[in-house]
């Protein structure tokens, strides 16, 4: 037996998010699918993020144990002939039989992007949130310096997540414009149900003018999600960077209610 863990790429747009659910498309059903007929033998996959419905990933993480005797790092290439066009595995490879991915010190990197023009563009319309209502910037780098650092962020969660802490460190989130595009990109240890999503709503009010960004910090010292925006929809938010802590052994601790539920 050998523990394999995969890299994986998706567009989101097709899936009802990454965990498996009945009669309903979604990323690790089509991996479990194409992975038992690969190697023979019922494979059930373990993701690090599980992604809501449209969310898209470049380097979502999985893992899964196996008895083949196929190389951990040309399964890859023999499951990409099996998966959809819209999922890609980027790597495999064999790593140590209690590595998992939910029970690791990480660093997780999203991005949301929102196209702020006069007319939406149709190349983008799946991979970005559109409004035409002019944006302040400068007003939603204002309201994210708040959320900067260690908080509760019980008003930046659905309230149909189920977690013991609403606490959470972000480490890193930033506005920037290219041309037409605004960028939010945030870098936390672990996101709650729809947090990021419910951030970008929150700055975009902010952006619109709706809200001053000083009241940002009154949200999140509310604790109520009523306080804050609305949920930005799926297809602007994508996972782009997944990095474990390299000062913790590898990055893993066993036992642990610390997953990533966005």
């Amino acid at each position: 037996m050998k523990r394999v863990k995969l890299v994986v790429a998706y567009d989101g747009t097709a899936y009802h998010g990454w965990q498996l659910q009945p009669n309903a498309l979604t990323i690790e059903g089509e991996l479990n699918k194409a992975l038992s007929a690969l190697l023979g033998e019922e494979i059930q996959v373990t993701g690090a993020s599980r992604t809501d419905a449209g969310v898209h990933a470049l380097c979502n993480i999985a893992v899964f144990d196996t008895e083949s005797l196929i190389p951990a790092e040309k399964i890859s290439y023999a499951l990409n002939q099996r998966l959809p066009e819209d999922i890609r595995i980027q790597s495999s490879e064999q790593t140590d039989a209690d590595f998992h991915p939910r029970h690791c010190r990480s660093r997780k990197t999203y991005e949301y992007r929102i196209l702020n023009a006069r007319f939406p563009l149709p190349t983008r319309r799946l991979y970005s949130y559109f409004t035409y209502i002019p944006l302040d910037i400068q007003k939603m780098r204002q309201g994210a310096d708040f959320l900067k650092g260690e908080h509760d962020f019980a008003s930046f969660c659905s309230p149909a997540s189920a977690v013991e802490s609403t606490v959470r460190t972000i480490y890193e989130l930033n506005v920037e414009k290219v041309q037409e595009e605004i960028i939010l990109r945030v870098c936390g240890s672990g996101f709650l149900y729809n947090m990021v999503r419910i951030i970008a709503g929150t700055l975009i009010e902010a952006g619109r003018g709706r809200i001053e960004p000083e009241q940002v910090r009154r949200i999140l010292e509310a604790k109520d999600r009523r306080m804050a925006g609305p949920t930005a929809p799926a297809c602007g938010l994508t996972l782009v960077k997944y990095e474990f802590d390299p000062e913790s052994d590898g990055g893993c601790y066993k036992n642990t209610g610390n997953t990533a539920e966005l």
